[in-house]
């Protein structure tokens, strides 16, 4: 508060003392902001900060001839046989024409023989439906919403047009002064898991790079400031070597942006909410974001869509279409059959010995838990029993992470058992059942768990154990198992009903205790 002293007044102590006592005025005058000026400033400052960076190229699609020739019956027909596509333009005012989607990779791919040649040597028959639909609005330079259920092929579905974006610029790499494509990722796992999925597919010399915290830092700096054209990165690390003038994002001109985390407190202590994801995830990514120039293209997957990511996706993209493969609700992988078992607190253990026991000898687990702590004393006790086992979360090292999941990925063992770390883009393809011990903190993070197994069409089984502790989740678990024609049991549905019962004598409660509540809503 800013007062002017103005106003003198003269008092006597104890020890007949005068003292000057300076009051300030009865009516300070306050500072008025010029509004108008600040705007003013700030545009020039905008102007001055991007002013003479290149150009960007950003439409680069050549659409087939079989692909132009659709009718309308047949696009709507390919959209519902191949799991339900739908597709919004989010633009306001008018409209844009959605594009028709790509039945084949020569339908997209024609003109670029080296993207051809990768996806034969890899082996793909023909696009999954996601591709099918954002190569050809991705390809136009028009931002794009993806939502897909995990393990549909949404790491292409991004990366093939950044290739194209990337190669295809009206200055070479070597004018550009940075990176020119940038994949954030919110956990370590699912950045190495991109950066090994970007590696199979050489590009014209394209060179890439995953920076992380936990990895080595001089060799991150080493390689990015050597010269690289794509960083896939979680937000911490790089915003650290932004901060330090290691890496130049001025040069982005494509961004990709995966799965959506929502910030907040959870109702255990933070140190065991085992995420780097509670640390100011969306902070960081928004001060990385002040230094990505802002005509760049965005890309934002996720295999959720729940209110908070709609709201955060205005922040990203400008003037997007939207592609979901399903259903905007939540909804589990339809390939995983879902069991729900209403069990009291104490007997979790014994269950889970048992079912360890009935495990086949090609089955393959991740056993989800709600702290780090509760991950190795379940670790430690089938170590002790001789059960071969790894574990995963964030206060291991990223040495004994990587190879925790490497062991699993490579059949060493068949147990992981990992924190909600694991939960976000882990791709093992033949993980056979998901068990989770511990109820997730939300139900997206249910829905995130259960999709680790099913994946690629493959069936899995998902086994949840629910407590009396969990019984605000019920409801909404319900719905789920519901939308997939699932078995709901009747301890569960019994469980949902007290909870609302629950809630509203507590609202009744608190309309007794203040009357003046009623007449507020």
């Amino acid at each position: 508060m800013v007062c002017s002293f103005k106003q003198q007044h003269f008092v006597t102590n104890s020890a007949g003392k005068t003292l000057d006592i300076i009051k300030p005025e009865n009516n300070p005058k306050k500072p008025v902001i010029n509004w108008a000026s600040l705007r003013e400033n700030r545009a020039k400052y905008e102007s001055m900060k991007w002013a003479g960076l290149p150009p960007i190229e950003k439409n680069f699609y050549k659409e087939s001839s079989r692909t132009a020739s659709m009718s309308q019956e047949e696009v709507e027909l390919w959209r519902k046989e191949n799991n339900g596509i739908t597709c919004d333009d989010l633009k306001e005012g008018e409209k844009r024409c959605i594009p028709n989607p790509v039945c084949k990779f020569e339908d997209v791919f024609e003109c670029y023989p080296d993207i051809m040649a990768s996806i034969r040597k890899v082996g793909f028959q023909k696009p999954t439906p996601i591709q099918s639909q954002a190569w050809p609005i991705i390809l136009q330079g028009i931002d794009l919403i993806g939502i897909a259920q995990t393990g549909t092929g949404k790491t292409l579905a991004y990366l093939m047009p950044g290739f194209i974006h990337l190669t295809s610029q009206p200055i070479s790499k070597d004018q550009r002064g940075g990176p020119g494509m940038l994949v954030l990722a919110p956990t370590r796992e699912l950045a190495l898991q991109v950066e090994a999925e970007c590696s199979k597919y050489s590009y014209k010399g394209i060179k890439s790079i995953c920076v992380y915290g936990g990895g080595d830092r001089k060799g991150q700096i080493d390689m990015v400031t050597k010269g690289v054209d794509i960083v896939i990165a979680t937000p911490g690390r790089l915003n650290d070597l932004q901060m330090n003038n290691f890496i130049n994002l001025k040069s982005i001109t494509y961004l990709a942006r995966l799965g959506i985390i929502k910030n907040f407190v959870s109702e255990q202590v933070l140190d065991e909410a085992d995420r780097m994801l509670d640390m100011g995830f969306e902070p960081q990514i928004m001060k990385i974001l002040i230094d990505v120039r802002p005509d760049r293209q965005t890309v934002m997957t996720s295999a959720t869509w729940p209110d908070g990511v709609r709201r955060l996706a205005k922040s990203y993209l400008k003037n997007p279409m939207i592609v979901y493969v399903g259903t905007l609700d939540l909804a589990a992988v339809s390939t995983v059959q879902q069991k729900v078992i209403v069990i009291p607190e104490e007997e979790k253990r014994a269950f889970i010995y048992s079912f360890i026991k009935s495990m086949k000898p090609k089955d393959k687990v991740i056993i989800f838990v709600g702290k780090k702590l509760t991950a190795d004393d379940l670790a430690s006790d089938f170590g002790i029993q001789g059960i071969p086992v790894q574990s995963l979360h964030g206060n291991r090292e990223q040495c004994d992470r990587e190879q925790a999941l490497d062991d699993f990925k490579k059949g060493k063992v068949r147990i992981l058992v990992a924190t909600d770390l694991a939960s976000r883009g882990l791709d093992v393809h033949d993980i056979t059942h998901v068990f989770n011990f511990d109820f997730p903190r939300n139900i997206e993070e249910y829905v995130h768990r259960v999709g680790r197994t099913g994946r690629a069409g493959r069936s899995g089984e998902a086994v949840t154990l629910v407590t009396s502790n969990d019984w605000r989740f019920a409801s909404e678990l319900i719905d789920i198992l519901e939308r997939a024609n699932q078995v709901v049991p009747d301890e569960l549905i019994a469980m949902a009903e007290r909870y609302k019962q629950s809630q509203i004598r507590k609202e009744i409660e608190k309309d007794i205790q203040r009357p003046w509540r009623k007449s507020s809503k």
